[in-house]
């Protein structure tokens, strides 16, 4: 009932302010380039793919198509035509000219009233008219009008492939793009072999030259650059019905046919020799042989709220690049240090930086007032990426356990949540705070940590004995998970070589705080100064502690023993790390510390460096004397004895690497990396 130049005013004033809200990924979303694992590259050897398709929506396009494909064939080109079967007369003439011409011909919907997806009655009705039409033409291909899609509905049709999406575009109606230049194969749901779908990754004519009011194909042209580099599908829908061929009037929905030429003219001076070009169906065969070199399902879009400082922190970078890395679309909302950009694309990874933090917080009203203004910007920012990016998945990690509450608006529409427990928040705040356990903010802080479990589809627990915690509190065994902290081997690895010359260096990375017994560890090295010549203490980290142990060394005069430095990315702190002779992990029994396990045990088995670590219960419970060292928590006596011992006993701490290195390749991410991914594919396919 709007009439139509109505509605075109209206589509533009959206389009210029979606436009305005998403700067960084479109035309290029950089998560879009990676190619799938195995990829052995387009035929022929070819650097790139350029696939060109029209959507011939109305009789008036219909009547330009063949126009358009002599434009096309006089300069080299061949095209999808994709044609409503039922909304104005097709002819046998008018396939039998595209065909002669070597074009291919695909169905486009049935009516393109809009109405396919919207039962599953009307569905069906259409897909067995659709199913004759595909045959009747010799069609193989399918697309939907509008780009609607239903990928399970759609692979009930009879078709080799479909092309009704595209890596990013937020002006369409389901502007959930699969996030990748690449062709994948969707399985279907009756068992049949599977489809391959095709999306687009130059934007549509008609979004470029009517609702954006663009006058020239330079994105086009930029975004076909980026493609070339990474190797992708440069795949162009435009639609003769919005071009204005020779002698046509001018009109405000048409744009002159010569832009595309021109852009096709261009294609072939610049990239001559360099892309493989031909239609969707004749790539069909060429990976019906070869099934495994691209990736099978559709990529999944996964957002990761964090209130810590991304490239920092090990759990949640590992959990973000397992996912990109196999293809999915990954953003993660965390902190920002000072000098940091807000946004950064950083190894497949979107990560959008909300706000910075005091590190060393020193009232509890402050910590939470941060906590709070944190959650309602990534609540505020989760409900502005859902307009765009409809998420599949939201893995919230904590501290705090409320922030799962800023996957609300992500949630409502379908997405499934992930609460992370890296830390059992009640007992952190009673270590942090030094306050009662049976207190009123602990026990408010148990009912809350019940409620974000509730509102979670499932809890991943940083380990066993917390899991225990969490069962006892009345959370489901099935909804529940541990997963450790594992390392990437990918960033812990032994060095290339030993570290020889230099003093001998005990290494603590981590927080500065006081059920981390840093303390303990700077009136070990005060007792046995005498007894370690030529041996320094590095402490890499931050936390609230750090000034007060500043002034302990400088107090115990260890000016000359001990080194402070501050926070490094995980990638640096790890070379550093590769430097040392000895790690050490002097945790307190009687605290939070406990039970809280230490991934930097792992990491430094994983680069082969000897561990001295605290009996605290979480760490007796998964290693055992020989892979590392045990002295009694908070026993500086017995601290500074286990590193006279190690300092002189070379045999010994080679021993103690062979067991460490036999353990964490038994236990590491690289081996468990499967177990997370399969939990997001069970809770994203329900």
């Amino acid at each position: 009932m709007i009439p139509r130049s109505l509605q075109v005013w209206l589509r533009k004033r959206v389009a210029l302010r979606r436009r305005s809200a998403v700067p960084g990924t479109w035309p290029i979303d950089y998560r879009c380039g990676r190619p799938p694992q195995h990829w052995q590259g387009w035929p022929d050897g070819k650097q790139f793919a350029f696939i060109l398709t029209h959507d011939v929506d109305t009789q008036e396009g219909r009547d330009r198509a063949v126009q358009l494909a002599d434009l096309e064939r006089n300069l080299g080109m061949r095209a999808l035509f994709n044609i409503v079967p039922e909304r104005y007369p097709v002819s046998d003439t008018l396939m039998s000219d595209l065909k002669e011409r070597g074009h291919e011909i695909g169905v486009h919907g049935l009516r393109h009233d809009g109405l396919l997806f919207s039962s599953r009655r009307i569905f069906e009705e259409r897909a067995a008219a659709i199913n004759r039409y595909l045959k009747q033409w010799g069609a193989c291909g399918f697309r939907a009008p509008a780009v609607h899609h239903r990928f399970d509905w759609i692979g009930e049709l009879d078709i080799e492939y479909d092309a009704s999406s595209f890596d990013v575009d937020p002006f369409e109606p389901q502007p959930d793009g699969v996030h990748t230049i690449f062709p994948f194969w969707i399985p279907r749901g009756n068992g049949g072999r599977p489809y391959l779908e095709f999306p687009y990754t130059l934007a549509q004519d008609f979004t470029l030259f009517v609702l954006l009011g663009e006058r020239s194909t330079d994105l086009w042209k930029e975004k076909l650059h980026w493609i070339a580099e990474r190797g992708g599908m440069a795949l162009l829908n435009t639609h003769p019905d919005y071009m204005r061929m020779p002698g046509d009037p001018e009109g405000p929905e048409r744009y002159d046919v010569s832009r595309y030429t021109e852009f096709l003219s261009y294609v072939q001076e610049h990239f001559a020799g360099r892309f493989w070009h031909g239609t969707p169906g004749e790539l069909v065969p060429v990976f019906r042989k070869q099934p495994d070199t691209i990736r099978t399902g559709i990529p999944k879009r996964i957002g990761m709220i964090a209130y810590t400082f991304y490239e920092s922190d090990n759990r949640v970078m590992r959990y973000a690049e397992a996912l990109a890395n196999r293809g999915d679309a990954v953003e993660v909302l965390s902190l920002r240090k000072e000098g940091q950009p807000a946004t950064e694309f950083v190894n497949g990874v979107q990560v959008y930086r909300l706000q910075s933090r005091i590190r060393n917080e020193p009232h509890r009203f402050s910590y939470a007032f941060r906590l709070l203004r944190f959650l309602f910007r990534s609540y505020r920012c989760t409900s502005k990426r859902v307009q765009f990016m409809p998420y599949d998945l939201l893995h919230i990690h904590n501290v705090p356990d409320f922030l799962v509450f800023a996957g609300w608006p992500a949630k409502r529409i379908g997405a499934k949540i992930i609460l992370d427990i890296h830390d059992i928040l009640p007992e952190f705040y009673a270590s942090k705070f030094s306050a009662q356990e049976a207190g009123y903010t602990v026990r408010f802080l148990k009912a809350l940590e019940r409620s974000s479990i509730r509102f979670s589809d499932h809890v991943i627990i940083s380990n066993h004995l917390w899991r225990k915690t969490l069962l006892r509190r009345g959370v489901p065994h099935d909804k529940c998970s541990a997963i450790l902290n594992y390392p990437d081997m990918s960033i812990f690895f032994p060095p290339t070589q030993a570290v020889t010359g230099g003093p001998f260096v005990v290494i603590y990375p981590g927080t500065l705080a006081w059920h981390q017994g840093i303390d303990v560890a700077l009136h070990a090295f005060s007792r046995a100064r005498d007894d370690l010549p030529d041996t320094e203490f590095h402490i890499y980290g931050d936390g609230p502690k750090r000034t007060e142990l500043e002034e302990m060394a400088r107090t115990l005069r260890l000016e000359s023993i001990v080194k402070f430095h501050g926070t490094l990315p995980l990638r640096e702190l790890a070379v550093r790390v590769q430097q040392a002779h000895l790690g050490l992990v002097p945790k307190r029994r009687d605290s939070f510390g406990n039970e809280a396990f230490s991934t930097k045990i792992l990491e430094f088995m994983a680069m082969r460096i000897p561990v001295v670590a605290a009996d605290t219960d979480i760490d007796q419970f998964y290693f055992s004397e020989g892979q590392l060292r045990f002295f009694r928590s908070g026993d500086a006596v017995d601290l500074a004895r286990c590193l006279v011992e190690l300092r002189t006993r070379e045999a010994e701490r080679k021993e103690m690497v062979e067991q460490g290195w036999a353990y964490v390749c038994r236990q590491n991410w690289e081996l468990k990396r499967q177990e997370y991914l399969g939990l997001v594919d069970a809770l994203v396919s329900g």
